[in-house]
């Protein structure tokens, strides 16, 4: 099996991911956000890249069967029922409903994976559920790691090297790319003391300066959310409701 991690989507050449398993990462926040919503009940998540077209998808659903979700540049977007807080993603708040929703980086990778034979949401908070999945699915796999703003970040690497790590104890035969043997390193050196790794790092510190040190812990608990998401067709649901 090879494992290959991509810093930021941008990294993806054409027809790079054809009939591999894809992982796409925003640890801080938007795929935590999404298992926890998952997690709590919601019935489907249709990520968008633009705020407009958010609203203007909003118009085929009935008004009480669906929620306007994200942010830009950390901030709630005005005239949206939830931003992209995990913690605000309660089950009276989202279960039954689809969630529309848009954030400045991690719903953007959603637009890299139309030739992936299965698309994975991950977050540290699923982490050992994503590890199984792809152990018994037994595919070749590429993590896109969001990133911000085009830039690469360490949080979601690390997050890829979560998952690398646990891999390399369920299936033989492993070959990592240089990136993905990178996250596992960092990840392994780290994984007792995520927050001293990362309180240095630009996304970190943007959500403490916010006061969001409650969504980094969370984001940062593992399996918080152990649950399987996928995305197909535009659309992300739990794994047991996604129809072949």
């Amino acid at each position: 099996m090879k494992l290959n991690v991509y810093a930021i989507p941008d990294n993806v050449a054409d027809k790079e991911l054809k009939d591999k398993t894809v992982v796409i990462i925003d640890l801080f926040r938007a795929t935590s956000t999404m298992l926890a919503a998952l997690a709590n009940g919601c019935k489907e998540i249709v990520p968008s890249a633009e705020i407009e077209e958010v609203i203007n998808m909003s118009k085929n659903y009935e008004k009480d069967s669906y929620l306007l979700c994200g942010e830009r540049n950390i901030q709630a977007i005005d005239g949206f029922h939830l931003s992209n807080s995990p913690l605000e993603y309660t089950s009276d708040k989202v279960s039954g409903k689809t969630l529309l929703m848009t954030t400045t980086n991690g719903t953007q990778a959603f637009k890299r994976v139309s030739d992936a034979s299965d698309v994975l949401i991950c977050s540290l908070t699923n982490v050992d559920a994503v590890a199984d999945y792809i152990a018994e699915d037994q595919n070749d796999v590429a993590f896109i790691c969001a990133g911000t703003n085009g830039h690469f970040t360490t949080d979601d690497v690390v997050t890829a090297g979560a998952v690398i790590h646990r891999l390399t104890n369920k299936v033989e035969n492993l070959k990592l790319g240089d990136l993905a043997a990178v996250a596992k390193i960092l990840y392994q050196h780290s994984a007792n003391d995520l927050h001293g790794l990362l309180k240095s790092s630009t996304h970190y510190g943007r959500l403490m300066d916010s006061g969001l040190e409650k969504d980094i812990e969370y984001c940062l608990t593992l399996n918080a959310a152990p649950v399987i998401g996928i995305y197909k067709d535009g659309i992300v649901k739990l794994a047991d409701k996604v129809q072949d």
